[in-house]
């Protein structure tokens, strides 16, 4: 694999909103401080910086709006800030008072390259409790139009689009998202993939949480980028206090957010276009390509590197973050309720699995438990394991196993299986000393005959333990453990496993087996296949396969975004930068694209499962591919020729 080199440029777009200081109109020391935050935003590489509503006047400076002289200079501020982006690589959108005809336009300005691209006006003027909008403004409901600023002709209307070297951007304002048909929703019809919304929108208890609910909301409803600025504190409190709320999402997801009442003055973040582009190609959804003004603005990305680092479980979210106890819980839930229903439907009320003292039979197990809890049939009724030591198990996994069962009292019975192992190798001539692929599946698969043949006798079904990750890279036996009548785990990657167990271990229910999940935790991750000196763990699976963070990574990006081999290693770099080298990375990933794709075959045939997160490898659902593809040429950096 060549060492090539990856440019965020190629998927990223560094976008930015600006909280400027404001003077009650006074238009020149609103255009200094915006012109300060624009030249901090350029530094910073962002394409386009978002400033509020009526940033250039203030908004909250009521009948002064219509007072001629204050028009006047805005439009000399306007045409002055336009000017400050000449030769620059970065745009700016402004919030402005403009008089239009008959009419005046609460408006929203796109300046680059040393002029105004295009003003779009506001399509929804609020009249009620605090605002009184109409008095004011009116709506602008004809075909877009030229207009005639400093001398120029200058786009103007609600269909624009601004063409950023092949993004499409688009503004609504303000009470423009609050509406029950924002016009972002047409515009992205059209191809808009950044939607930027100068804002000012006051300060009340709860509000900031609903306004973060309509962002996000819309951000994924669109599978788009959206840029909300709201209006500083310095504007006026006589009857309401704005906050200065500010928020970049994309695709339902916050990236940055300055909370109400913050100090600092720019957020800055880093949307990848290519994702929102994976998303929309997805779901199908709907394209138009005539009715709206393109207009070309010929700006591209100029960052070099990422803003945020990725994290090292996409998964699941950070460490610290309210919202990994709640995932988990969801998780929990869905395998649960998924097993509870499938015994219902196939009027069974027992299960068998292998427990062998690792961490998937162990979640497997938890699982189980909390389905008999579902159906209210006993453990002790509903869940039998087999413990099946082997010629390699070790005296710790097996301890654990039959403590584990013994603690949740569920019905358990130890099976060696050598005897069967050396029939089947002498059947076959083998030597038995040779630890090869026969030697080890045959064990899997004896392990797996007695499960279906204990299942017929007993009256269970099956319960399957392996994890997302084994299946990914085919670290399973074809026709072994690869199968089962209901597999609990088939869409769980292995990190997740590890966070489920952990999470159980601190539930007040499994208070008793706390300690006993945290060695089974602690336990090295091994099929026990081979045996190497003494009672001790000699078959390492992540010596063997490679690391399982690094593979649930590879996995995340490859499935659920489709990116290419240079961008999952960009990110895996940047992830894992304090835990991996470059080259180490990239060894990995070249052997988990190999398994990945001559492993499909045993992907055809794997048992139901729930799908619990957004990565599966369902043949049935969510993946499929033909197992006869040539080679790893789809995920091979740089040219292979």
């Amino acid at each position: 694999m060549q060492n090539n080199t990856y440019s965020p440029k190629c998927s990223y777009m560094r976008v930015a909103t600006a909280c400027p200081e404001i003077g009650l109109a006074d238009v020149a020391f609103n255009a200094g401080r915006i012109a300060d935050l624009y030249t901090e935003a350029l530094q910073k590489d962002a394409i386009v910086v978002v400033f509020p509503e009526m940033s250039l006047t203030g908004y909250t400076i009521g009948d002064l709006v219509q007072q001629s002289a204050l028009l006047d200079r805005t439009e000399e501020a306007l045409l002055s800030l336009a000017k400050l982006t000449k030769d620059k690589s970065c745009a700016m959108v402004v919030g402005f008072p403009m008089r239009a005809g008959n009419g005046l336009y609460d408006c929203a300005a796109l300046c680059a390259n040393g002029k105004i691209q295009g003003i779009v006006p506001k399509s929804n003027l609020p009249t009620y409790s605090e605002f009184y909008e109409d008095r004011w403004y009116q709506t602008f409901e004809e075909k877009d139009c030229l207009l005639q600023l400093g001398g120029e002709s200058v786009p103007f209307g609600t269909n624009l689009l601004f063409d950023f070297s092949g993004t499409l951007c688009a503004i609504e304002i303000c009470e423009d998202l609050w509406v029950h048909k924002p016009p972002s929703g047409d515009l992205a019809e059209y191809g808009a993939t950044i939607i930027l919304n100068p804002s000012a929108s006051p300060e009340q208890i709860g509000k900031s949480d609903y306004r973060r609910q309509l962002v996000n909301l819309q951000s994924g409803r669109l599978i788009a980028g959206y840029l909300y600025a709201g209006c500083d504190v310095s504007e006026s409190t006589s009857e309401i206090v704005m906050g200065g709320h500010q928020m970049i999402a994309a695709n339902g997801h916050m990236l940055a957010e300055r909370l109400p009442f913050s100090t600092e003055r720019l957020l800055i973040a880093d949307v990848d276009i290519e994702h929102l582009g994976f998303d929309r190609r997805k779901h199908h959804m709907k394209t138009k390509t005539s009715g709206k003004t393109v207009l070309p603005i010929p700006l591209a990305p100029q960052q070099k590197d990422l803003i945020a680092i990725p994290g090292k479980n996409p998964f699941l979210p950070e460490e610290g973050d309210n919202q990994r106890s709640d995932r988990l819980k969801t998780a929990l839930a869905i395998q649960a309720q998924g097993l509870a229903a499938r015994m219902k439907a196939t009027k069974q009320s027992r299960i068998v699995l292998g427990l062998s003292g690792g961490l998937d039979s162990t979640l497997a197990l938890l699982v189980a438990n909390e389905a008999s809890c579902i159906l209210g049939i006993p453990a002790a009724k509903m869940i039998h394991t087999l413990t099946m030591p082997g010629p390699a198990s070790t005296e710790r996994t097996q301890t654990n196993a039959k403590n584990l069962a013994a603690a949740l009292g569920v019905t358990h019975q130890m099976i060696p299986i050598d005897k069967l192992v050396a029939a089947e190798l002498e059947a076959l001539d083998h030597d038995a000393y040779t630890q090869d692929v026969t030697y080890e599946n045959i064990q899997a698969r004896v392990r797996t005959n007695l499960l279906f043949n204990y299942a017929n006798m007993h009256g269970c079904i099956v319960l399957g333990t392996g994890d997302l990750s084994e299946i990914a890279l085919g670290w399973c036996t074809y026709n072994a453990d690869q199968q089962s009548h209901y597999n609990v785990n088939a869409s769980v990657p292995k990190t997740m496993v590890r966070h489920l167990i952990a999470h159980l271990a601190q539930e007040s229910k499994y208070s008793s087996v706390a300690r006993l999940l945290k060695e089974i935790l602690n336990t090295p991750i091994s099929p026990e296949l081979t045996k190497g000196d003494g009672d001790v763990i000699s078959q390492a699976t992540e010596d063997i396969i490679g690391p399982y963070e690094l593979h649930d990574f590879f996995l995340y990006h490859l499935i659920r975004w489709g990116d290419t081999a240079e961008k999952i290693l960009f990110l895996t770099k940047k992830a894992f930068h304090d835990l991996y080298t470059p080259d180490v990375i990239e060894r990995w990933f070249n052997v988990f694209v190999t398994r990945f794709t001559y492993n499909q075959f045993k992907r055809e045939t794997l048992p139901n499962g729930p799908k619990v997160g957004s990565v599966s490898l369902s043949p049935r659902g969510d993946w499929r591919m033909p197992p006869d593809i040539s080679g790893t040429g789809l995920w091979q950096t740089g040219n292979t020729q």
